[in-house]
């Protein structure tokens, strides 16, 4: 850089050799597949930008200082050096790279580590840091050369990527997503634009999606909040074909420029959600984040999740502040026009700005640290926080028993372990479970269900897979023995009849019991919680309660374990079961234990590519839900939402006071 360019003494090359090394000492670089960069073709960032931008910019390459001072201040936070054109270019054709690496099944999905970055930057203008539009030109270069209809581009840098947001606010074929710090347009780039109602422009409207964070400190329960009520309900109907992240890291804790709370492994669950779209299809692209260490982390966590790794423990109260709520109401009061799935949703729009001084319950404890502005306290935090959150990775990912034959048909990635023996299944079950257990045949049905699930508590295995002729008396037994065995918080998740449900008062269990109606003298309280649905016929309609209810609900416990289990009369089909499988994959550091009583093959082989993570399992074609759904699911939500605050996504001020 230039002496004349003071604003960006933030964005310096150890941007990229900090996070490289980093991702080299949690030994993440030899694990990845390494594509080489090449300079972008004037004729691809001619895709996006005009002419004249482009011939402005390759003329700095020879300009003396004063010139470059000069061609400068005809932006807005943009300071040309000789070298930055060709930096420029190298970014645009690194991301391509990455592009045509997807895209082409060479790799799976991958993450561009690139500057300058390129959110901010227009058609006919450098702003902000941002010579060409990365993450642009990489949709326009996918749609043209792979026919690509549907796009979503989702952007988690702090500051809005207005650049962005002008070159697709006509065009439908790309849905663009960006939170970003906001204050109420007092924070840079202070655009009328970038607020909730910006929805965008004729045949665009409905696909810009803008979150505005009117207060800093946000964390990570308001970055997941904004996921589940707002982006992946859109994401799901939307479909898209392919996935880029305009990743910036300005939004994690101790950045200079973003002043929020989010530690590291909040990037590591967003991103586990984006790789269940566009069969996992997905390009991560490097924006800001100007805290090294900060941004060190958060990219190897992102890196981390999409090589597959368990997810790590998120940290800090699960429960959104009051303004990141009236902040995700407003987005969807402003968007019910154009999306099925807030169709018969409320359109209250929510005004809270006299109480935006209101603490943010989940961050607290990191905001003690952030409040110094003191990086080197922030370097100590995230070294014991890293230290804390990170855990050695299980050798083998997916267990099973060779109970039924199953290894024919499950993916060879499933690891066969040993049933467990007539003698030791007697003498566990006789000792602590006696109650539960009344006849030998059904005693002995237990060998597989046991025999995984010690694999999956003593952290041998990351996850688990069993046939059951009782599925219900399995998932009792597994509740009980996981608790007894010293995990404090155990979700389970029934699909069909439970005839047996354990008691659940301590706290120590939660339980979904999604059944085709309601059961008889049984009624629904924090820990033991019954939701009616049976899947539409025509597809998959169960997002709506996945996102909308029990994911929040989920986050919000925190489990150490999650038992999926899968009973006679299931109401659901194998779509909405995998997507269940795969979303909760994002808690207990992905410890989950499956017990099917539906020896279905099919139903089998979709669960377990989900728990190794083979594939993205097919999810189905997304049908809105009902106004009888609808309402089912808000009502839960409303009576719910104070025990388990995820659920906290839309509703009266007094609510939240």
């Amino acid at each position: 850089l230039l002496l004349f360019s003071p604003i960006c003494d933030i964005e310096v090359p150890e941007r990229l050799s900090s996070s490289y090394e980093q991702l080299r000492s949690y030994h993440l670089v030899e694990r990845c597949v390494h594509v080489p960069a090449r300079e972008g073709s004037e004729e691809e960032i001619l895709l996006v930008h005009s002419l004249e931008h482009l011939e402005v910019a390759k003329s700095t390459q020879t300009m003396n200082e004063e010139q470059l001072k000069r061609v400068s201040e005809n932006y807005d936070a943009f300071f040309f050096h000789p070298s930055t054109y060709h930096c420029a270019r190298l970014a645009v054709g690194a991301t391509l790279q990455l592009v045509d690496a997807v895209m082409s099944g060479k790799v799976r999905n991958g993450m561009a580590l690139v500057r300058p970055p390129g959110h901010h930057s227009q058609r006919n203008a450098a702003n902000g840091f941002c010579l060409f539009n990365n993450v642009a030109i990489a949709a326009e270069y996918a749609k043209l050369k792979y026919g690509l209809q549907r796009i979503l581009i989702v952007d988690w840098d702090v500051h809005h990527g207005q650049g962005t947001q002008y070159i697709f606010e006509e065009d439908p074929s790309v849905l663009y997503f960006s939170w970003h710090r906001y204050e109420h347009q007092e924070f840079w780039p202070s655009l009328k634009e970038s607020d909730y109602d910006a929805v965008g422009l004729g045949k665009g409207k409905g696909f810009n999606i803008n979150l505005p964070w009117n207060k800093t400190g946000m964390g990570n329960s308001d970055y997941l909040a904004a996921f589940f009520h707002v982006l992946l309900p859109m994401a799901f109907e939307f479909d898209p074909e392919l996935v880029i992240v305009s990743s910036g890291y300005d939004s994690g804790i101790g950045d200079p420029e973003g002043q929020m709370n989010a530690t590291p492994e909040v990037f590591a669950h967003l991103t586990h959600f984006l790789m269940q779209l566009a069969n996992g299809k997905l390009c991560v692209i490097l924006e800001g984040g100007y805290h090294l260490k900060s941004l060190g982390e958060s990219v190897c966590m992102t890196v981390k999740t999409l090589l597959g790794d368990p997810v790590p423990q998120i940290t800090g109260e699960m429960a959104p502040c009051l303004s990141a709520v009236e902040s995700i109401q407003n987005v969807r009061a402003a968007h019910k026009p154009y999306w099925k799935w807030l169709a018969y949703e409320g359109t209250i729009l929510l005004f809270i700005q006299a109480i935006k001084a209101n603490s943010n319950p989940s961050t607290e404890h990191e905001s003690k640290i952030t409040n110094n502005n003191k990086t080197v306290e922030v370097e100590r935090f995230l070294e014991w926080h890293m230290k804390n959150i990170l855990f050695p990775v299980p050798p083998i990912k997916t267990a099973t028993t060779d109970s039924k034959g199953s290894e024919h048909f499950l993916p060879v990635r499933v690891q066969l372990v040993k049933e467990m023996d007539k003698s030791e299944i007697k003498a566990l079950v006789g000792g602590f479970y006696a109650d539960l257990v009344k006849e030998d045949k059904t005693l002995l049905s237990l060998g597989s269900t046991l025999a995984i699930l010690d694999k999956i508590l003593k952290k041998e295995v990351c996850n688990g897979i069993a046939v059951s002729p009782t599925a219900a008396l399995s998932a009792a037994v597994a509740l009980r023995h996981s608790v007894r065995f010293g995990f404090q918080r155990v979700l389970c998740v029934f699909v069909g009849d439970m005839q047996m449900i354990p008691n659940t008062e301590d706290g120590k269990m939660l339980i979904i019991n999604i059944c085709d109606k309601e059961q008889s003298g049984k009624t629904s309280c924090k820990h033991c919680i019954s939701l009616n649905w049976k899947e539409d016929a025509e597809g998959n309609d169960f997002f709506s309660a996945v996102l909308g209810f029990i994911l929040p609900v989920a986050y919000s416990y925190q489990p150490n374990l999650t038992v999926i289990a899968v009973g006679p009369n299931r109401n659901l089909g194998i779509s909405g079961i995998s997507l269940l499988v795969a979303l909760l994959q994002g808690l207990a550091e992905s410890r989950i234990f499956a017990v099917i009583e539906d020896t279905e093959i099919s139903l089998m082989q979709s669960v377990a590519k989900a728990l190794v993570g083979a594939s993205t399992p097919p999810f189905g074609i997304y049908v809105p839900p009902t106004q009888e759904k609808v309402n089912k699911i808000k009502a839960l939500r409303d009576h719910f939402q104070q025990e388990w605050k995820m659920l906290q996504c839309s509703g009266k001020l007094s609510d939240f006071i």
